[in-house]
């Protein structure tokens, strides 16, 4: 009888001691999220700022690790390696996330989306229908970005299509979909890694690019492609996504938590980033960058000449379902 006391007194004890014990009493999940921005970027600072204020409202049961400056490798790198488990969350631009659900891209089809009015309508608009698409896939969105807008750079001014189509233009081989849509809307297009677009056009092999002024100011690109065209091609939008498991592996109290958390990051890097672009496009003019102006009747004729090639890529390069969608709310949007 003794000895039976001693054994129950015992595993009492051990049972205590385990359901007071913080080892236990708190489990931490850590979320490794993956970035090929730099670290001295706005996102690199937004990723940081997020990681702490996760971590301080879950009371440090959410740990966040960020993988700053592509050290996880590439976009592509990064979708694998959050499919193996490696990572649980990565961000990614369009080209990104469209590897995780095909309909993406439609967000950048040229010419269609704007100005930041009808992008704002587009996003609000389309959101709910591209983070259930993305979910389907097994991932969770948990913030959207607005990185700029890509426009044109080259060495002769370009006010209008035919301008640019006397010049070679530099796309990306990584970006199949926009290379395909510039060489069926009838420009002289050449594929170039990103890495070797300053190479390019110094030797002459390409006249112009598309990218974004935030891209084209950390190449110094502008010294050699030292116009650009004022019109806006398409958005630069991105995003940030987490594995499914990953998620649901967060304690569900603290979600509603987090996702307004990264509601508000969004919000204050958005602004960040327009105002970057802005300041960016002023420092390359101080340094020689020409601004070409273009007028709303040269406007209307972009729009114009390079319908009939969008029009042919809508259904299989951009997805007709959410580009039929996205033209509803840009015509109500423009109707009033």
């Amino acid at each position: 009888m003794k000895l039976r006391s001693i054994l129950l007194f015992t595993v009492l004890s051990i049972v205590f001691c385990i359901s007071v014990s913080p080892v236990f009493a708190q489990r931490r999940q850590v979320i490794k999220i993956a970035s090929v921005a730099p670290e001295s970027t706005p996102y690199g600072a937004a990723l940081n700022k997020m990681a702490a204020d996760w971590a301080a409202a879950t009371n440090g049961e959410v740990e966040v690790r960020i993988y700053h400056n592509g050290v996880a490798g590439n976009e592509e790198d990064i979708i694998r390696k959050i499919k193996l488990g490696q990572l649980q969350g990565g961000v990614l631009t369009a080209f990104g996330l469209n590897q995780i659900t095909p309909e993406m891209l439609t967000l950048s089809t040229p010419f269609t989306i704007r100005n930041e009015g009808e992008l704002d309508a587009v996003i609000g608009g389309l959101r709910a229908t591209l983070e259930r698409n993305i979910e389907d896939k097994g991932f969770v969105s948990i913030a959207w970005s607005k990185a700029g807008w890509i426009k044109v750079f080259s060495r002769r001014p370009v006010f209008l299509p035919a301008d640019l189509k006397s010049q070679k233009l530099s796309t990306n081989p990584l970006e199949a979909e926009l290379t395909q849509a510039f060489k069926v809307m009838g420009f002289n297009v050449v594929p170039v890694n990103m890495n070797e677009t300053l190479m390019a056009l110094n030797s002459g092999m390409v006249d112009a690019i598309y990218s974004s002024p935030l891209m084209v100011g950390g190449l110094q690109a502008f010294a050699i492609a030292k116009n650009m065209a004022s019109i806006n091609i398409c958005p630069f939008v991105g995003g940030m996504v987490l594995s499914r498991n990953a998620w649901r592996m967060i304690p569900e109290r603290y979600r509603a938590a987090l996702m307004e958390i990264n509601r508000r990051m969004e919000s204050e890097l958005n602004a960040s980033i327009s105002n970057l672009e802005e300041e960016s496009i002023r420092a390359m003019a101080g340094l020689g960058l020409t601004i070409n102006t273009i007028t709303p009747a040269q406007q209307e004729t972009w729009y114009r000449e390079t319908q009939a090639g969008i029009q042919s890529l809508i259904g299989t390069t951009f997805d007709r379902a959410i580009y039929d969608q996205m033209m509803r709310i840009l015509n109500e949007y423009r109707a009033k």
